[in-house]
């Protein structure tokens, strides 16, 4: 039995104790320290992702290995971070280097992840379910960590951070010298401009409707600051020697933010969209800009990144200094805190809540 975040219908949470399924023998169980407040589980709740209700939310998530399948080579007390994009490596796209496009994991919610106490199934969100005391996971699913990185920090390796940084070293592919707009500066956001920053980017203009997300963007790495207006192509190209931008990333996930990113690219640039935005908006665009401009628009999925590999070079920037787990953190909260870090989401508040558990298990090494 364990206490986790459950979405009975939109808008419907409430902190239940619930059974985790069984442990098969390449499963582990991990008791969970800590887990970001996404975007994402966001987009569980109010219906944008239309999944199974009950739902155990959080995909973004850090612990330890506390029990182990008999299949299982991970050892107890192993510091993990979980990845919820496990790819199949047999299907089309991972075969041809492109992991985080599996056709195995496409348009997955949840899977199967125990029952309430009622005998209800629930699904665990993106077949995690880690807003949650403990986790019965894949082995497959965790990712390890070094015994000396923040543990419960690390949960934003697993998604925020993996997404942000991804987006503009593996999908705009932003070069030293660069200059780069990243609009929307929430957890994912932040991490984009620490991704352009550790690329090399000369110039990158951090955009958020709220004033105070300025702070948090120079600490990422920001150089120039802008709130969000209708002429803010017209502001970046001011910027940029009458240009636009190398590349734009969108971490909004709206028609609006896409269409403005899209324009404050100078002509050959890339527009990236990051953020997860609704099937009932269109962006248009007319024939001639798209031939004079010869801009390219692409999306970033997970930050086009292969987890264990992009992870393990994340971790040499935080031992170096160059990443701060800690620095997008904003609030430290319990499972009941949720809804209420929801809300300063929706609000443009703040950078990235964290779900903290306390230390009560017993790690063995």
């Amino acid at each position: 039995m364990a206490q986790a975040l459950v979405v009975t219908g939109p808008g419907e949470l409430e902190v239940q104790d619930v059974t985790l399924r069984p442990l098969g023998e390449d499963d582990v169980r991990v008791a969970i320290r800590g887990v970001g407040v996404c975007h994402s589980d966001l987009s569980m709740v109010n219906g944008t992702l239309r999944p199974a209700y009950p739902q155990v939310l959080g995909h973004e998530a850090a612990g330890v290995v506390i029990e182990a399948g008999s299949g299982s080579a991970v050892p107890l007390g192993q510091h993990v971070v979980l990845n919820w994009a496990v790819p199949c490596g047999t299907c089309w796209h991972c075969r041809h280097a492109e992991p985080w496009l599996c056709s195995t994991i496409e348009g997955m919610t949840g899977t199967p992840g125990g029952t309430l106490a009622d005998g209800t199934t629930f699904e665990a969100c993106l077949g995690l379910g880690a807003m949650a005391e403990e986790v019965v996971v894949p082995a497959a699913a965790v990712v390890p960590l070094p015994d000396d990185v923040p543990l419960a920090d690390s949960a934003l390796l697993g998604c925020a951070i993996l997404t942000g940084v991804g987006a503009a070293r593996n999908a705009a592919r932003v070069r030293p010298g660069d200059s780069v707009l990243v609009l929307g500066l929430g957890g994912v956001g932040l991490s984009a401009v620490t991704g352009a920053r550790l690329a090399g980017a000369e110039r990158i203009i951090a955009v958020d409707v709220s004033e105070a997300k300025e702070a948090l963007a120079r600490t990422a790495g920001a150089t120039d600051f802008l709130v969000g207006s209708p002429g803010l192509a017209k502001q970046v190209r001011a910027l940029t020697d009458g240009r636009g931008v190398d590349q734009a990333l969108e971490c909004v996930g709206s028609a609006a933010t896409i269409r403005q990113a899209w324009t404050a690219c100078r002509r050959g640039g890339t527009c990236v969209v990051v953020g997860l935005g609704p099937k009932d908006q269109q962006v248009t665009f007319n024939p001639l800009e798209l031939f004079h401009f010869s801009r390219t628009l692409v999306s970033s999925v997970y930050g086009n990144s292969d987890a264990r590999r992009d992870i393990a070079g994340l971790l040499e920037y935080v031992a170096d200094g160059r990443l701060d787990l800690a620095a997008m953190i904003t609030d430290r909260i319990s499972l009941a805190e949720v809804p209420a870090a929801f809300e300063r989401m929706q609000r443009g508040e703040g950078g990235r809540a964290l779900v903290c558990f306390p230390d009560d298990q017993q790690e063995e090494r």
